[in-house]
């Protein structure tokens, strides 16, 4: 998969993606912020992503690239384990950008596009994203992509010694 944009292009992962992987994820401002980022992220942990990420027949985590360096990533895990029957109409979306390109638009573009991508290619209905509540900047992300805000999951996530609470957004589009 292949989606050229103005600021980055979305892509499959490829083996050789390790090293701008793991420097672009390694950083601990990028990983207080996601629930399942290691930190520090190590290239055996960037290997291991990238194995699953282009393991499956229905491939959905994609690279964000910039001039070919894997600068973030972006994905969308289908169907929702919280609510039975949704395996088939929704979906998360999932994404981070390494703290060089923050501030740029990359990620709103990033987002809007496999929100678009997903509604089309996928046929869901559904796409939903939780954010921790301190990381303004993600949650700025998804208003700007057309994704709503639902609500407040209190201490949703313990990251690091700490009690979070997660903000859900959504956006749906429903079959015409």
């Amino acid at each position: 998969m292949k989606l050229t944009l103005s600021k980055s292009i979305i892509r499959s992962y490829r083996s050789t993606d390790v090293d701008s992987l793991v420097k672009h994820a390694g950083s601990y401002s990028v990983a207080r912020n996601l629930a399942a980022l290691p930190h520090p992220y190590t290239r055996a942990d960037a290997e291991e992503r990238i194995r699953l990420f282009t393991g499956s027949a229905c491939e959905t985590f994609f690279a964000i690239t910039i001039e070919d360096e894997v600068v973030g990533g972006i994905g969308i895990r289908v169907g929702d384990p919280q609510r039975p029957g949704s395996r088939d109409h929704s979906g998360e979306i999932g994404y981070c950008l390494g703290e060089t390109f923050w501030g740029r638009g990359i990620a709103t573009e990033a987002v809007t596009a496999l929100t678009e991508w997903a509604f089309t290619e996928l046929r869901l209905v559904r796409l939903y994203a939780p954010v921790f509540a301190h990381n303004r900047a993600s949650a700025r992300v998804l208003e700007k992509a057309g994704y709503e805000y639902e609500g407040r999951l209190s201490a949703c996530y313990l990251r690091y010694g700490e009690y979070i609470d997660g903000l859900l957004y959504a956006k749906v589009r429903l079959p015409v």
